[in-house]
């Protein structure tokens, strides 16, 4: 394909996104010479007129963004249609643009998360714990909504965050119980753990570990591994990372711009596992 495109990740921050590395790595794998994909540094004011200025710039046409925090809730009043699976979390990761010049939103997050939890062999479980209350925390009940036949726990630091769990999963169809932070390490009994908190949240959990864990997913990747998945996995539990949904969502969101499958999962991750050991060197 010798047609020029362009793609970026817009966030604040953004420096620190892995997100180039990744779609940079697929394009090399395709052979989209012309394609170039880039980061921006854009908060929930500046979202507005960066997507005013997209039609008016010269040069390659876009094909999609990438989303990361605080925007992906910011762009739906500036997109013309948006997925159900989006919806149903009112959050978008990504924007394609489409040929007769619509933007749509979807969400890859949440499959990107069952595409990971599958690799690791994880496809359904009786019970989970969620770990925080986040955005991230709700598209992990998106994704539990799928795969769980039981109840959820929410671990959780205020009765407000305890609400909006409970919210959450009354509008995805899962049945949320939630509990104070302060028994987080009682999530550990679960078939199916997800930890949603920012970086070093859970590293005073790491020695509640018991014998023999279930199945963690840890949506951090830098740095890696947390103190709780390094815990984690020296017990023999299974053990998903931030990487791992990071490469996942971003297959989709390279397919959905660029119209090629499938996207070079093995080349994009070991381009995202490359980057980050040069982070870490």
């Amino acid at each position: 394909m010798s047609e020029n495109r362009r793609a970026a990740v817009l966030g604040s921050p953004i420096a620190h996104s892995l997100s180039p590395v990744l779609h940079r790595a697929a394009y090399r794998e395709l052979g989209l010479d012309g394609w170039v994909y880039d980061r921006f540094e854009v908060d929930e004011a500046a979202l507005p007129g960066f997507f005013a200025r997209l039609g008016a710039e010269e040069g390659p046409a876009w094909a999609g963004l990438s989303l990361t925090m605080p925007l992906k809730r910011a762009v739906i009043p500036l997109l013309d249609r948006i997925s159900d699976t989006a919806a149903s979390v009112e959050a978008v990761n990504t924007v394609v643009f489409t040929a007769d010049g619509e933007r749509v939103g979807d969400n890859t997050d949440i499959p990107g998360m069952l595409a990971a939890l599958r690799e690791r062999g994880v496809e359904r479980v009786e019970r989970a714990a969620v770990l925080g209350a986040g955005a991230t925390a709700s598209s992990a009940l998106a994704a539990l909504a799928r795969i769980c036949d039981g109840e959820v726990t929410a671990y959780v630091r205020s009765e407000a965050r305890a609400a909006e769990m409970r919210q959450w999963g009354e509008r995805l169809g899962v049945a949320v119980r939630t509990a104070d932070w302060a028994d987080a390490a009682t999530a550990f009994d679960a078939p199916l753990v997800i930890a949603t908190t920012p970086a070093g949240t859970t590293d005073a959990l790491a020695g509640s570990v018991p014998d023999r864990p279930g199945a963690l997913f840890d949506v951090l990747y830098d740095p890696w591994p947390t103190p709780l998945a390094a815990a984690w996995s020296a017990r023999g539990g299974a053990v998903v990372g931030g990487l791992d949904l990071l490469v996942h969502q971003a297959v989709l969101q390279v397919e959905q711009m660029t119209r090629r499958t499938p996207a070079p999962l093995a080349a994009m991750r070991a381009a995202g596992e490359a980057a980050l050991a040069a982070r870490s060197r």
